[in-house]
């Protein structure tokens, strides 16, 4: 039984299933299952029971679970305590985030992380900032850049990084789309909208359906990502609600095609960063936070 073992054995006591896990920790399913194997032979118990859809932990494993976590954190607050007479932390630190907020608001966050930890390697992962609290909840990421739910988890904790202006944006350049914005009171019911798949922008374009009375939108899309949304707005597909700072970190292309219709179009949401509250005293994490509540 060695510290890898336990790290795999925990993901998947997390995400209960071999696939997330194997993809999430680099490895083949065959190679988990033989090594979640291994580690039943260790202990001569089964681990898991295990059917077609679903994985649940055995007595034995739940022990070896409470075992496993003990263990790391103890082993993880050795190193940073032999770690406190040399230069710094060390070892891997997994952030998710959108392609936005890897832009705008992460830069000058781990410029002063690696200013007082240089020898942590950050390992980024960039996809839609809606999926960012399920990346951290399911151990995929340590750290997530998201906006705040409007249902926090009760085992996450989530620090403000900044508040984001929404904007009403429609194509710039000549289109059926273009005709209808234009009109002196648009008929919003008739305008096809691109929208988010889920998040907090697309609970705060709920809302302003209902404030405009919209009971049924013309949906264009339903589509993943931000930055996708722009996108299409800019190919003429539709109008969009949107973060500015999705807008202002566009390629430039992509922005000259895109017109602002409505600034401040509805309340900011709180971005900020997730982490799973049993974590906090891992030594990365604490040390990451610390840099964040620094600045808060």
């Amino acid at each position: 039984m060695d510290l890898r073992d336990l790290k795999l054995f925990l993901h998947l006591c997390d995400s209960r299933h071999f696939g997330r896990t194997a993809k999430a920790m680099h490895l083949s399913p065959s190679t988990l299952s033989r090594q979640i194997q291994r580690l039943e032979e260790d202990v001569g118990q089964a681990l898991f029971l295990r059917d077609n859809r679903t994985v649940q932990l055995t007595d034995a494993g739940e022990q070896l679970k409470q075992f496993a976590q003990q263990t790391l954190l103890h082993y993880e607050q050795l190193r940073h305590a032999i770690g406190q007479r040399g230069p710094s932390l060390s070892g891997e630190l997994r952030i998710f985030c959108s392609v936005t907020a890897a832009y705008s608001h992460l830069p000058p966050i781990l410029d002063r992380f690696r200013a007082q930890h240089p020898l942590v390697e950050i390992k980024l992962t960039t996809g839609d900032a809606a999926d960012a609290v399920e990346k951290v909840q399911s151990n995929e990421a340590d750290l997530g850049i998201a906006g705040h739910p409007e249902t926090l988890p009760t085992t996450i904790d989530f620090m403000p990084i900044g508040k984001i202006p929404l904007v009403l944006i429609a194509p710039a350049l000549a289109s059926p789309v273009q005709s209808m914005v234009r009109q002196p009171n648009p008929d919003w019911a008739q305008i096809p909208f691109i929208l988010p798949e889920h998040g907090p922008v697309r609970k705060r374009i709920d809302v302003w359906f209902r404030r405009h009375h919209i009971v049924n939108p013309l949906i264009y899309a339903t589509v993943s990502g931000h930055e996708a949304m722009v996108s299409m707005v800019a190919l003429g597909c539709g109008i969009s609600l949107i973060p500015d700072v999705v807008l202002e970190n566009s390629p430039e292309p992509v922005r000259n095609r895109v017109s602002v219709l409505l600034e401040q179009a509805m309340e900011p949401f709180e971005l900020g960063v997730c982490v799973q509250k049993k974590r906090l005293n891992e030594p990365l994490i604490a040390a990451f936070w610390h840099i964040l509540q620094d600045n808060a």
